[in-house]
């Protein structure tokens, strides 16, 4: 039996402050971190062996990565660091309060930005200090690559690209993998393995730092899919 971990990041300074995140290099919280470290723990009673490990190129999920192979004692575990993991793209939505942002745009259109499958938030402008062509993990990238602002499904070609170029081929090598990434690039991936509809994937939510099991046949197909807590398995039920 193959088996493929997705793992949310842990509580991020800016999910405390409840503010739009995006591609901004937040780091955990103390919370965040001892979320990490309870999902490596979690793991490591399951008796999981990793052969790998693919994470996003943002600190918070690095870090998560880190804490988990810490409280593994799986140190050791080989890490690819791949951009296209990285969280949706807020765009000028990056480094603003929640709340204010629905109390001057109203909270339909906020909905829309944060939870629909193919509405973009507004776009960054070239001359933005945010925008990730000043940033150097991004040097290498072909300018057009770089986002202004995305949807979720943007977010999701981006995702699968990375899946059947190289965390698909891993799997067909009969490799465990963990994934450390984050809500929406989850999200996205999560939708295209288990199939959701648009309207399904919008009303998922994924928890932060809280494993969750991907159980496949030898065909890759899934036969099981649960998270390592119990809270969080009965609110994705409810």
């Amino acid at each position: 039996m193959l088996k493929l971990v997705l793992l949310r990041h842990g509580e991020s300074q800016w999910n405390r402050e409840n503010r739009f995140t995006g591609w901004t290099d937040v780091d955990l919280s103390d919370t965040g971190r001892m979320e990490a470290a309870k999902a490596g723990r979690q793991l490591r009673d399951q008796g999981i062996v990793f052969d790998g490990a693919y994470v996003s190129v943002l600190q918070r999920a690095i870090r998560t990565l880190w804490l988990v192979k810490e409280a593994m004692d799986q140190v050791w575990m080989q890490e690819v660091k791949d951009w296209r993991l990285n969280e949706r793209h807020y765009g000028s939505l990056q480094g603003q309060n929640k709340t204010e942002i629905a109390e001057h745009y109203g909270d339909d259109q906020v909905h829309l930005w944060r939870r629909s499958f193919d509405v973009r938030p507004p776009a960054l402008h070239a001359s933005d200090p945010r925008h990730p062509r000043f940033d150097l993990r991004y040097r290498s990238l072909p300018a057009g690559r770089l986002p202004t602002g995305e949807s979720l499904d943007d977010t999701l070609l981006r995702v699968l690209e990375l899946w059947y170029e190289a965390i698909l081929p891993d799997m067909q090598a009969g490799k465990t993998l963990l994934i450390a990434a984050h809500g929406n690039s989850l999200r996205a991936l999560v939708k295209h393995l288990d199939a959701l509809s648009v309207a399904e994937i919008e009303a998922l939510t994924i928890p932060t730092g809280v494993p969750l099991v991907y159980e496949f046949d030898d065909e890759l197909r899934v036969l099981a899919r649960y998270y390592l807590s119990e809270e969080a398995s009965e609110r994705e039920a409810a």
